[in-house]
């Protein structure tokens, strides 16, 4: 599939992106089945509710609410990919995952078919409020 949405993993836990940061415009939940490489695993899909902002079709993953997904899912039946690298790859069609869920087998090649990356990948940057030097520089 063509890429779609852009993308960014929030890693500050303080931040939790009720605002679009490219437009200022309210963020809404919405439930997205994210494609993710783990290492020494392969490629799983993830339902994931995650903050949205559908005018700049902008998609963001707190990465502290991921972590606990993964390490909730992977304890009790592969506990040695616990602690491993990840990469949020992009996005699996909604009926794709939810056969997958279903315990209908999908072969790694389906999935691809319905997989789409990510048109677009940002880093996400936070100071926190408060006082600083005047001589400081900004950001």
């Amino acid at each position: 599939m063509p890429p779609r949405h852009s993308f960014a993993l929030n890693p500050h836990r303080e931040m939790r992106c009720t605002k679009c940061p490219r437009c200022e415009g309210q963020t809404h939940l919405r439930k997205f089945a994210l494609l993710i490489g783990v290492e020494d695993y392969g490629l799983m899909v993830l339902g994931k509710t995650c903050r949205y902002c559908p005018p700049c079709d902008f998609i963001i993953a707190h990465q502290d609410e991921l972590e606990a997904l993964l390490a909730a899912g992977f304890s009790t039946h592969e506990p040695e990919v616990l602690g491993k690298d990840y990469y949020v790859i992009g996005t699996v069609e909604r009926k794709t995952w939810r056969r997958g869920l279903s315990d209908q087998v999908t072969s790694t090649d389906e999935l691809l078919r319905h997989a789409a990356d990510f048109a677009k990948e940002f880093d996400l940057h936070y100071e926190p409020g408060g006082r600083y030097p005047a001589d400081r520089e900004t950001r």
